[in-house]
C-alpha cells in the first residue's frame, strides 16, 4: 500500500495551482473557473459510475477513475478557497451520530 494520501494531494494541487497554465494541467482548470471545475468533477463522477457498472469494468480502471474524481474534487475546492480540513472538519462532526441521525438533522436546503 502506497504512503501517498489525499493531504499530499491537495499539497501537490496546491503546489501546481502556483504554476503556470503553461505547464500545469491543475492550473489550466482552476484559470477557466469554478464553473469548469465542477463540471468536470461531474465528469468524473459519471465516469466511476459507468466503470463500477458495466460488466467489463475491471477493478483497475474503477480505482483509476476514482483517483480522477479525487483529483477533480480537490480542484473544484480549491477553485472555490475550500481547504481539505473543512471537509475534515465536517465529516468529523457527522460521524458523532449514526447516519441516520444525521441526515434527519440537515437542513432541508441541503
Amino acid at each position: 500500500m502506497s504512503g501517498f494520501t489525499i493531504h499530499d494531494l491537495a499539497g501537490v494541487i496546491d503546489a501546481r495551482a502556483a504554476s503556470s497554465g503553461d505547464v500545469s494541467y491543475t492550473r489550466k482548470l482552476l484559470d477557466k473557473g469554478p464553473e469548469h471545475c465542477a463540471k468536470k468533477l461531474g465528469e468524473e463522477a459519471i465516469e466511476v459510475v459507468i466503470a463500477s457498472v458495466e460488466s467489463g469494468g475491471t477493478r483497475e480502471h474503477i480505482v483509476a477513475e476514482s483517483a480522477d474524481l479525487l483529483f477533480h474534487l480537490l480542484v473544484l475546492l480549491k477553485s472555490r478557497g475550500i481547504a481539505l480540513s473543512e471537509v475534515e472538519a465536517e465529516l468529523a462532526r457527522r460521524t458523532q451520530m449514526s447516519g441516520l441521525e444525521e441526515k434527519a438533522s440537515r437542513k432541508p436546503d441541503r
